[in-house]
């Protein structure tokens, strides 16, 4: 079964930049659809945006539209998450997943998960 791994968290202060990567291994994944989830400690994991690679069509949270930017390098399997203007409330753990079918918010239309990467956001 395909992976997926997330890299490029880290501790950043308030209005800095953070790029995040996932890459995919193993075997072809079947979809061409990828999003990114994050969950904050005692929080449900939520939904930050989505790409299909095919079409380029992109959605995104109200809580990140117009900070964070989703892309994706299909020849090399891999999506990358650029967040800008960052906030203490974008702390959490940001999972990228391989979308599966049905309401591209719930976590269960998502068939492969990584293991997720902490951002930090604090003066």
């Amino acid at each position: 079964q395909g992976q997926l791994v997330e890299s490029g968290g880290g501790l950043v202060q308030p209005g800095g930049s953070l790029r995040l990567s996932c890459a995919a291994s193993g075997r072809t994944l079947t979809s061409n659809t990828m999003g990114w989830f994050r969950q904050a400690p005692g929080k449900e994991r939520e939904f930050v945006t989505i790409i299909n690679y095919i079409s380029g069509s992109t959605y995104y949270s109200d809580a990140v539209t117009g900070r964070f930017t989703i892309s994706a390098d299909p020849a090399k399997s891999t999506v990358f998450l650029q967040m800008n203007n960052l906030k203490p409330e974008d702390t959490a753990i940001y999972y990228c997943a391989q979308y599966g079918g049905g309401n591209y918010l719930l976590t269960s239309s998502y068939a492969v998960w990584g293991q997720g990467v902490q951002v930090t956001v604090s003066s």
